[in-house]
């Protein structure tokens, strides 16, 4: 670092040499004085001769009288002389410029670099070896994380390693302080906010009833309604608060994110059917839940409905031949951008063939990809000779172009094979 300095300040200091020395250098014009000087000289020697035409009788001193006035009037309209012999020498604003230059370039410099330069690359670089969840698992590692942060990294993921490691150290106001700060540097991530609810409720009572937490759950459920922290939170405060509707409502929502078989579901079902026995013990309770229940199936009928595509597959006359009844053939619902793994999937044979489908978010092979989560799509009809779902070579394959979720009476001619 001191050697970076070193650099800086020669380069500094070539730059102010190359603008100001020359303008240090650059003389006041002085030709109004020599020309002073020069007309001064010329009336001395005519002055000389008036004496000595006198002397020499060549003029009466009457000529010589009206000659020596007349020299001294174009002495003082030709010459300028100022009352004070010893004046001041002109300023030399070349000088004063080249000076406020010396002063003005380092300064700026600086300052422009303090603004849009990496001041943290001013230090030494030190390897901060993190696990996969962010978490730094020695003493020294988390130090030298404190000492980086400190010096106002302007890199997220420091903060939120830094953020993680103090959770995992129950280190939960430290956590929250990180975690304010990196909402401010990354305020539209929502698994942010809802990390940022956590430990605050846990820095503050170990209680979701708190102004500053329900802001932060809402905020990222607003980001993203489906986030599983959020949602978790969410419906671990309405149980607090004896909402078991909303509790209900959340912890359901958030079981339909997740895989079948998760460690995690079976403890969010036991969640939400204590919610349900609550909210049927009180008064109408069983009519709210019996309510509560219908909607929710209402809502996901809706939105399979919504977003369901409809359309036929047939097989192009000329690989008939290629095919035989029982191959199996897969239409498939996949993001136009994004992951590869199929949003919908529907399974038969050649001999269903032409077949009349439709794809929807029931047919969804994970929780969190479906069909309604994506803006733009492409089905694909495959007769796969594999049995399996993926492209193989050889297979006989068909697809329509970027299509949008809930697209109706689509037609799709499985007409290629598959190099």
């Amino acid at each position: 670092m001191i050697l970076f300095w070193i650099l800086c300040a020669a380069l500094l200091l070539v730059a102010v040499l190359i603008v100001a020395l020359p303008l240090w250098r650059k003389a006041p014009s002085d030709g109004e004085v020599l020309r002073d000087e020069a007309n001064l000289e010329i009336l001395r020697d005519q002055a000389t001769e008036l004496e000595e035409d006198l002397r020499d009788g060549l003029l009466t001193r009457e000529a010589y009288e009206q000659g020596n006035k007349e020299l001294q009037t174009r002495l003082i309209e030709e010459v300028k002389i100022t009352e004070q012999p010893t004046a001041r020498p002109p300023r030399n604003p070349a000088r004063t410029l080249a000076i406020a230059l010396a002063v003005a370039l380092p300064i700026f410099t600086v300052l422009i670099y303090l603004v849009v330069g990496n001041t943290d690359a001013l230090y030494p670089q030190e390897a901060i070896v993190a696990d996969a969840s962010g978490v730094v698992h020695s003493d020294e590692a988390l130090q030298s994380l404190e000492k980086k942060v400190k010096r106002l990294s302007k890199d997220p993921n420091d903060w939120w390693m830094l953020a993680r490691t103090y959770t995992e150290l129950k280190r939960y106001s430290d956590a929250a302080a990180a975690y304010d700060h990196l909402v401010k540097m990354v305020p539209n991530e929502p698994q942010l906010w809802a990390n940022y609810a956590d430990v605050y409720a846990m820095a503050h009572g170990q209680t979701l009833q708190n102004d500053e937490v329900t802001k932060m759950i809402a905020k990222a459920l607003e980001l993203d309604p489906n986030n599983v922290t959020a949602l978790a939170l969410s419906g671990s405060a309405a149980m607090e608060r004896k909402d078991y509707a909303t509790a209900i409502t959340r912890w359901q929502t958030l079981i339909d994110q997740l895989e079948p078989g998760s460690p995690d579901i079976e403890v969010y079902r036991g969640g939400l059917k204590q919610a349900s026995m609550l909210l049927a013990a009180e008064p109408g309770g069983k009519a709210k839940l019996a309510q509560l229940t219908a909607g929710q199936a209402t809502e996901k009928t809706i939105a399979n409905s919504a977003s369901a595509i409809t359309g036929k597959v047939s097989l192009s006359p000329a690989l008939a031949g290629k095919v035989a009844p029982t191959d199996t053939v897969f239409v498939l619902a996949r993001a136009a951008q994004g992951p590869k793994m199929p949003l919908a999937v529907l399974r038969k044979q050649v001999k269903d063939l032409p077949l009349k489908f439709t794809l929807d978010d029931s047919m969804a092979m994970r929780p969190q990809l479906k069909l309604s989560g994506f803006d733009q799509v492409v089905v694909v009809a495959r007769v796969s000779k594999s049995g399996t779902p993926m492209a193989q070579s050889g297979d006989l394959q068909g697809l329509t172009g970027t299509i949008k979720p809930g697209a109706k009476g689509l037609k799709v001619v499985i007409d290629t094979v598959m190099p």
